[in-house]
């Protein structure tokens, strides 16, 4: 008999793709005139697409999470040129109302922004987390210690 604990295989890809409708929903939800419940909701959308962040981060590898956020922060600077030349006439140059192609741009630079954002936090916390662990070995190794050795 095997004494093996069975295991669900995580999607690490299905967290990110949840994040990124959380937070898609969030920019589109503020893209207008937005009153007090719908700051609550989108704030609470992008509460969870955090979260999703998260769940990825701690399931991934220091290099993967790194090339993922310098990748989204690229795409960031795509996405924030469009502002330049303008959100109307972007979206005035698509099928399409006006409107909802503004908004669906505004939803898409928020998303672009809160993701990168959220990517690169993680990754900080990461790296700091690795670096006082670091710290700590070296001062094992070289007998350093806060206890007196008396």
């Amino acid at each position: 008999m095997l004494d093996v604990i069975p295991t669900v295989h995580r999607s690490k890809r299905r967290l990110l793709a949840v994040s990124l409708v959380l937070f898609a929903g969030a920019g589109a939800a503020t893209a207008g005139d937005v009153g007090p419940a719908t700051t609550v909701g989108a704030t609470a959308l992008a509460v969870g697409g955090v979260y999703c962040v998260a769940q990825y981060a701690d399931r991934v590898s220091r290099p993967e999470l790194a090339r993922l956020s310098l990748g989204l922060w690229i795409g960031f600077l795509g996405v924030a040129g469009l502002h330049l030349v303008g959100l109307e006439t972007v979206a005035g140059a698509a099928p399409g109302t006006t409107a909802a192609g503004v908004r669906s741009l505004s939803a898409l630079t928020w998303t672009a922004l809160l993701l990168s954002c959220s990517a690169t936090v993680f990754l900080g916390f990461r790296e700091y987390a690795s670096a006082s662990a670091d710290v700590a070995e070296e001062q094992v190794l070289e007998g350093e210690s806060d206890y007196s050795t008396r």
